[in-house]
């Protein structure tokens, strides 16, 4: 989970770069291109978006537009064969097609900007890292880069709210809540946990209601109502819960630090994403926002920019982008284990060893 930094983003920008060659997957009417990945590389000085492939025409074209791309594909595979890309934006949010595009794209040699979440199951998502082998994917949880949340780590890793004593989370408990809306959505509360507290080592859950069928094909779901509780390694208990109220969303969405001496609030719903903090040891004094050095970033697509150039920088420096693979699928792990601990009615530890999705 690293990220680039300022310094080295100003190396980067003032260094004689090669141009990369970037592609876009997406399928109109089945997935789409997600919060916009298609365009995320637009503006990068680094890239240049050579095709999008959609084998419906008139996505294609307007996809074309969007991204700046220049010649448009009905099929990705011919696209990944004449075009030969560095790096292949994989936009569509449903995860029906998620492993065969990755196979296709890494058999291409490309790294890897990608629509979360990583897949539909374990199994899926160990087969998306063999995949991947030494390239490099970063996972759009958007959030873990904002700058609001780099600054907010910061200040927590430096004792601004003093010892980490527990967090809590919601998903955003609308039409979706229960186990949509945490597979959803509830993996980017999971994403700010890990980097909060480390991987997780036990779960324990209790999810209500029967298995249904998703909105979109985003692999197995169940529950109107879940709870659950992850034990970290430092002993920290993170919460997260989504429950079907019949009231409209209230915007708990979002992430809640509790530390010895104050906490911090990530609002997951804002766009830009803002972090709020009270250095009060009861929790309850004056909430101050986080303001992060730099240029704001005020929009869904320029977070979706600040992905691609972490990728390109990660590939150029030879690290981890800011939410990689792995990353990617510890969201997974921590969604399975909440069903696996459910059923089986007792903690779980992670990782889990076995691989089948839990409602399978």
């Amino acid at each position: 989970m690293m990220g680039l930094d300022r310094r080295e983003f100003v190396a980067l920008a003032l260094a004689p770069r090669r141009r990369w060659r970037v592609a876009v997957i997406g399928h109109t009417g089945r997935g789409n291109y997600g919060h916009n990945v298609h365009a995320a590389f637009r503006t990068a000085p680094a890239a240049e978006v050579v095709a999008v492939a959609d084998p419906v025409e008139a996505g294609r074209l307007k996809a074309i537009s969007d991204s700046g791309a220049r010649k448009g594909y009905a099929d990705y595979r011919e696209m990944l064969r004449e075009e030969k890309p560095d790096i292949v934006a994989i936009c569509p949010r449903w995860l029906d097609q998620r492993v065969e595009m990755v196979r296709a794209v890494s058999g291409a040699g490309a790294h890897v900007l990608m629509e979360k979440p990583l897949a539909a199951t374990l199994k899926e998502g160990d087969e998306v890292l063999r995949a991947m082998g030494d390239r490099k994917l970063q996972l759009c949880h958007t959030a873990g880069l904002a700058p609001a949340t780099v600054e907010a780590l910061r200040l927590i890793r430096e004792g601004a709210i003093g010892e980490v004593l527990e967090i809590r989370s919601r998903g955003k408990e609308d039409r979706r809540a229960g186990g949509e809306d945490m597979m959803t959505l509830g993996t980017h509360c999971f994403d700010l946990m890990r980097r909060i507290a480390g991987d997780p080592v036990r779960c324990s859950a209790k999810v209500v209601g029967p298995r249904k069928e998703p909105g979109e094909p985003i692999g197995p779901v169940a529950g109107d109502s879940i709870t659950a509780a992850f034990e970290f390694p430092s002993g920290v208990t993170g919460h997260f819960a989504s429950q079907k109220n019949g009231g409209p969303p209230a915007q708990r969405f979002g992430v809640t630090v509790f530390g010895s001496a104050g906490a911090m609030d990530f609002p997951l719903g804002d766009i830009p994403n803002h972090v709020w903090m009270t250095r009060s040891p009861s929790w309850r004094g004056e909430w101050r926002k986080i303001e992060p050095p730099g240029t704001p970033v005020s929009t869904q697509g320029e977070m979706m920019a600040m992905m691609a150039q972490d990728l390109i920088a990660a590939i150029e420096a030879n690290r981890q982008p800011a939410c990689s693979a792995r990353d990617g699928l510890w969201t997974l792990e921590m969604v399975q284990a909440v069903y696996a601990a459910s059923i089986s009615g007792r903690p779980v530890a992670l990782p889990l060893e076995d691989r089948r999705h839990p409602l399978l």
